[in-house]
C-alpha cells in the first residue's frame, strides 16, 4: 500500500478542521420557534447516529452502515450552513454529493471515495440503511423539539408533528409516538434512590 502524499494528508487535515465548524454552527430553524440558543449541527449529528444505530438493530438492518451515514449526513452544512425549511423556497445550493466532492478534494483516493460513497448512499435513499438514517435524522429533530417544549418553548409542536408524519419505519414511528408523550427527563427519574449511610 502506497503511503499518502503530504498534500493529500494536508487535504485530510483541512477536512477534519472543516468538520469541526459543525460544532459552531447552530440549527437555525429553531430560532423561528423562539429557541434563542439551539443545538449545533454536530450535536444533532451525534444523536442522529446513535438513533440510527438503534433503529437499524430494531429493524434488522446494518447498524454500522446506518450510523456512519448519520454522522456524515449534514457535513455539507459546514459550507452552506443550516437552511431552515422556511428559507428553502428562496435558497438553492449544489447537490450534497457535489459539496462533499469539493470538501474531500485532494484527499487520498480511497478515503475520498469512501466518504463520497457514504454521502451518495444517504442521498440516494435506496437501501434500508439509508432510509433508516433519514428516519433517524427526523426522529432526532422530533426528540429535540420535545425537549425544547419541555423546557418551555411552546412553538415546537409543528416540528414534532411534521417529522412524525414523514417517518417510514415501524420502529421509528413507535419511538416517535413515545417521545411525544414521555417527559424527556424521565430517564433519570427511574433510578432507585441510593441509600445514604447514617453517621454514628
Amino acid at each position: 500500500m502506497t503511503s499518502p502524499s503530504q498534500s493529500s494528508l494536508n487535504a485530510s487535515a483541512r477536512y477534519l478542521f472543516e468538520v469541526g465548524q459543525l460544532k459552531l454552527s447552530k440549527r437555525t430553524g429553531w430560532w423561528q420557534a423562539g429557541v434563542p440558543e439551539p443545538e449545533s449541527i454536530a450535536e444533532h449529528s451525534f444523536r442522529t447516529a446513535i438513533i440510527g444505530y438503534v433503529l437499524a438493530v430494531l429493524e434488522q438492518a446494518d447498524p454500522d452502515r446506518t450510523a456512519v451515514m448519520c454522522l456524515f449526513h449534514d457535513v455539507a452544512e459546514a459550507r452552506i450552513g443550516d437552511i431552515p425549511n422556511v428559507a428553502r423556497a428562496y435558497v438553492s445550493h449544489e447537490p450534497e454529493v457535489q459539496i462533499a466532492s469539493d470538501q474531500v478534494a485532494g484527499m487520498p483516493s480511497d478515503l475520498r471515495e469512501s466518504i463520497l460513497g457514504v454521502v451518495g448512499r444517504f442521498e440516494a435513499q435506496e437501501s434500508p440503511e439509508a432510509l433508516l438514517a433519514k428516519d433517524a435524522d427526523r426522529l432526532e429533530c422530533l426528540m429535540q423539539a420535545r425537549e425544547y417544549e419541555h423546557q418551555g418553548f411552546k412553538n415546537t409542536r409543528p416540528w414534532m408533528e411534521s417529522n412524525l408524519a414523514k417517518l417510514r419505519s415501524p420502529a421509528a414511528r413507535r419511538l416517535a409516538e413515545l417521545a411525544m408523550t414521555m417527559p424527556p427527563d424521565e430517564w433519570w427519574k427511574t433510578f432507585r434512590p441510593v441509600a445514604v449511610p447514617r453517621e454514628g
